[in-house]
């Protein structure tokens, strides 16, 4: 099989699982556990990329990191074309902002808070301005999620499934009350056959 996912577990690439699942493409899985205590990935995963990080595919060969590319990549090159908002339009650009802005603008202040989390009393001069940024981030997709459900059009797009993972952050931090779509969105994306799927496939996630 050429294709393949690295897939470390508690990860960003289980949207890459799923998104697989939705285009019913065929591939294979590397398993990878986090070290128990630093939570970091094991030092295996930078034999196969130097930063060591997941999500990361191999294509015939190719290694391709960065979930965002990867995503582009397989909808492109897997049948996940129907993912994609046509290109020229204004839903395609929309679809490329989502695209980076879920990996880009909403992880930074997920990844500050779980970092200073470690740091106790130390984090308390910062804490204000994270819980103010993801407030600020949260509320905005809050604000961008349609009628339907899904951030652009009426179906499911490949943005809805890297959105999945700060949508799914924010639920966990308790913030169902103040952002019910957003909470209605991540229990809509877990309602899908092919989301399910991928959890089994690659296992249970920070709580999921």
């Amino acid at each position: 099989m050429s294709l393949i996912v690295h897939h470390l577990n508690n990860s960003r690439s289980q949207r890459i699982l799923w998104l697989l699942e939705e285009i019913g493409a065929a591939y294979e899985i590397k398993y990878y556990d986090r070290d128990p205590g630093t939570n970091l990935a094991p030092p295996e995963l930078i034999a196969v990329h130097p930063l060591g990080k997941s999500p990361v595919i191999e294509d015939n060969g190719r290694v391709i990191t960065e979930s965002g590319a990867i995503t582009e990549y397989l909808c492109e090159r897997h049948g996940g074309g129907h993912l994609v908002p046509e290109r020229g339009t204004d839903d395609h650009i929309s679809h490329l902002e989502w695209l980076h802005f879920a990996e880009g603008s909403a992880m930074t202040p997920i990844l500050l808070r779980i970092y200073t989390a470690r740091l106790g009393e130390a984090a308390a001069p910062i804490e204000p301005r994270i819980a103010q940024q993801l407030d600020a981030h949260f509320a905005y997709m809050e604000s961008r999620l349609g009628k339907s459900g899904h951030f652009i059009g009426d179906d499911l797009s490949a943005a809805d499934i890297m959105l999945s993972f700060p949508a799914e952050i924010a639920i966990m931090q308790g913030m169902a009350p103040r952002y019910p779509k957003l909470a209605a969105f991540v229990n809509a994306c877990h309602d899908r056959p092919a989301w399910r799927r991928a959890r089994e496939t690659g296992g249970a996630y920070y709580g999921y």
